[in-house]
């Protein structure tokens, strides 16, 4: 591994005068901010419908938007604090937040310790009910570690050596097997698209690019045929093909959710009235399938207003990435936006039937505490690029 994990320039103090007070405020990303926090409140509302008609035989039927709300919570103070960063400060960190996020992700197989949730044992179980699912935290680990490894350069070097290559691959390789294991095919997928994004933005010849694209198609025949993924997961990854081949199983969900988001029409039948919501016919619709709430009840007008705040979101994430002013900051934030707009595609694709369907959540909309706090996270990283770059002009 080249170089060391250092500032671009020397004496980089972790909180800039102009970073203090109404300097920090005034160079805000506002529109990134405005746009993330109405989708995430957007996404509670949504969260609301669907977890109300499972609920409604409970003491306290709200018990779910409440445990959401905490954690919508938890995750702005995490943004926060990560917008207060300096980017180049935590880039000499880097390697230990990194080798604490593959430790967190072997917990879940301790006994006692890890849970497994709909096949997937990748979940820590918490005091109170609550659980971490360490794979979403590692998708910020990987992204600040290969950011590190591929914005190394000496003397006159234009892009990132061979050796720094590799051992970005290795990076992302070591976190992605021990996921692979935990049988969570979707995160897979994130982080194998927030690696290849990386690599080449950094740089890289193209021809790491289109071996990196080959070497993940021929990697995912072969575990199939090889027999590496369990019967299911091959199921999940293929039944969007054919979805009337196989009603029963691995298509229930993908037909139930297109017959809710298509009598949602243009209006949708209303909040809190969708019969395929309400009726508890899709599956898993507080978290993975949260696509299929706001197409039922609030038709077409509602779902594109989510899909328009989540444009919003990429679009400022990629100028921010486009005006940072070194290769780290562009990397952290390209990582951003690869993961983002990945998964972000990935789970409204699988609604509609045009991508396999993965249990991965909808970024800022769907439930889950983990996934709430780290995308919350990542906003605060797209920040503190912004807020840290060299040029004062406007974004």
């Amino acid at each position: 591994m080249s170089g060391s994990f250092v500032a671009d320039s020397p004496q980089v103090s972790s909180f800039p005068t102009r970073d203090r007070g109404i300097g920090y405020w005034r160079n805000l990303d506002w529109l990134l901010l405005i746009s993330a926090i109405a989708l995430t409140f957007f996404g509670s509302v949504l969260v609301w419908s669907a977890s109300r008609a499972d609920l409604a035989s409970e003491t306290d039927p709200q018990s779910y938007l409440k445990r959401h709300l905490i954690n919508i919570a938890i995750a702005l103070v995490l943004g926060y604090i990560a917008s207060r960063l300096n980017y180049r400060w935590l880039r000499a960190y880097t390697p230990v937040l990194y080798g604490a996020s593959l430790v967190l992700l072997l917990l879940p197989f301790v006994p006692g310790l890890g849970t497994t949730i709909a096949g997937a044992r990748a979940w820590i179980s918490l005091p109170g009910g609550f659980t971490i699912q360490p794979s979403e935290f590692a998708k910020i680990a990987v992204i600040l570690m290969i950011a590190a490894l591929l914005s190394e350069r000496r003397d006159v070097e234009e892009e990132p050596t061979t050796r720094d290559i590799l051992w970005s691959m290795v990076s992302g390789a070591a976190p992605i097997a021990i996921i692979l294991v935990q049988n969570d095919t979707g995160t897979v997928l994130v982080m194998g698209a927030i690696v290849l994004s990386l690599i080449a933005v950094s740089g890289a010849p193209t021809k790491w690019v289109i071996g990196l694209i080959g070497g993940a198609v021929i990697s995912i025949m072969v575990a199939i045929q090889l027999g590496l993924l369990k019967e299911y997961q091959v199921q999940r990854l293929t039944s969007f093909i054919n979805p009337g081949d196989d009603l029963g199983s691995a298509a229930y969900n993908a037909n139930q959710a297109r017959i809710a988001i298509g009598g949602g029409g243009v209006q949708g039948y209303g909040l809190f009235a969708g019969p395929q919501t309400q009726g508890k016919f899709v599956p898993v619709n507080e978290s993975d399938f949260i696509f299929t709430v706001v197409g039922e009840e609030l038709g077409f007008v509602g779902a594109a207003l989510l899909i328009v705040l989540l444009a919003v979101i990429l679009w400022r994430a990629a100028m921010i990435a486009w005006r940072a002013d070194d290769m780290y900051g562009r990397l952290v934030a390209t990582g951003v936006l690869a993961w983002f707009a990945f998964q972000s595609f990935e789970n409204i694709g699988m609604t509609l039937g045009i991508m396999p369907i993965t249990g991965i959540p909808l970024p800022f909309v769907s439930a889950g505490g983990t996934s709430m706090m780290s995308t919350w996270i990542a906003i605060g990283l797209l920040q503190t690029v912004r807020l840290h770059a060299a040029s004062d002009s406007r974004i």
